[in-house]
């Protein structure tokens, strides 16, 4: 029975499920020792402050990569504004978008047809899956050219060490590093659509039977009038925890946030807002007296 037990602890200690979970302990236990004095206490995993120049304010595990779930649909809506295609043409949900990876349910019904432009809204604002899935399904020349297109992007914006493999984030393949997806969201932040979609609070979906669908902009410090945000998005799949990426103006200074591997539904939003205080409260400083 001793020698049962031995091997079933070797087995567990091997599985992918428990490797990952160490990974993700080790950088939580290396993120603790990483802060400076007057720096923000995070408990994002990792996390990057910077200014309209590229300049870095406040940096944390910025070179670990680490994956990104749905912040990937900023790079997704690049790509399907990069391509030129009619906003106006109108697609349907089929059998082909639902979530294979993690199962997850849509209030887009199989047979929906919305518009390239409405998809493109609810993937960035509200982070649904199948309009995301949707959108590089009827890409020219598919999927595969897709997520093509999605690493060449990358490259172009000197994000090396960034990897797509689809177009909504599901995939735990979807890599990248704090310091990458700064680059990501001021290549973002370049495109008009992109900053509107990402700050709408909400949009109503017209259905074809006559039918309305509210829904909400999944980071909730958009409706903060505390917050002026210029682009916004979040991320949550198991492997990643909770990630908030953004634009600001915060103490009157444009700014890059990067949250990634945030534990608990608000610690994000905590952190965003620890981040704020701490800009004020230095810019306050700073002032002559």
């Amino acid at each position: 029975m001793h020698r049962l037990i031995l091997i079933l602890i070797a087995i567990l200690a091997a599985s992918p499920a428990l490797a990952e979970s160490q990974e993700r302990t080790a950088r939580k236990v290396k993120s603790a020792v990483a802060g400076r004095a007057g720096a923000p206490e995070l408990k994002s995993s990792a996390a990057v402050v910077v200014d309209h120049s590229g300049r870095t304010l406040f940096a944390k595990n910025v070179d670990q990569v680490v994956p990104i779930a749905s912040i990937t649909k900023l790079m997704t809506a690049m790509v399907v504004i990069d391509a030129g295609l009619p906003l106006t043409e109108r697609i349907a949900i089929s059998n082909d978008d639902r979530d294979l990876i993690k199962g997850s349910r849509s209030r887009l019904r199989i047979g929906t047809v919305l518009t390239r432009r409405e998809l493109l809204q609810l993937a960035l604002m509200a982070s649904e899956n199948r309009a995301a899935e949707a959108l590089t399904r009827v890409y020219p020349g598919g999927t595969r050219a897709f997520v093509a297109a999605m690493n060449h992007k990358a490259v172009e914006l000197g994000m090396w060490r960034t990897r797509f493999v689809d177009g909504t984030g599901l995939s735990s393949d979807n890599v990248s590093t704090a310091q990458d997806l700064t680059k990501m969201v001021a290549g973002a932040y370049k495109y008009p659509l992109i900053r509107e979609f990402t700050t709408d609070s909400g949009m109503t979906v017209q259905l074809t039977n006559g039918r309305s669908m509210k829904y909400n902009n999944s980071n909730r410090l958009v409706k903060n009038h505390e917050w002026q945000i210029g682009l916004s998005k979040t991320g949550y799949i198991s492997e990643a925890g909770r990630c908030l990426v953004m634009q600001a103006q915060i103490a009157g200074k444009p700014v890059i946030i990067v949250l990634l591997d945030s534990w608990g539904k608000l610690t994000r939003i905590g952190d965003a807002n620890r981040i704020k205080r701490w800009m004020e409260t230095r810019s306050t400083a700073d002032k002559p007296g």
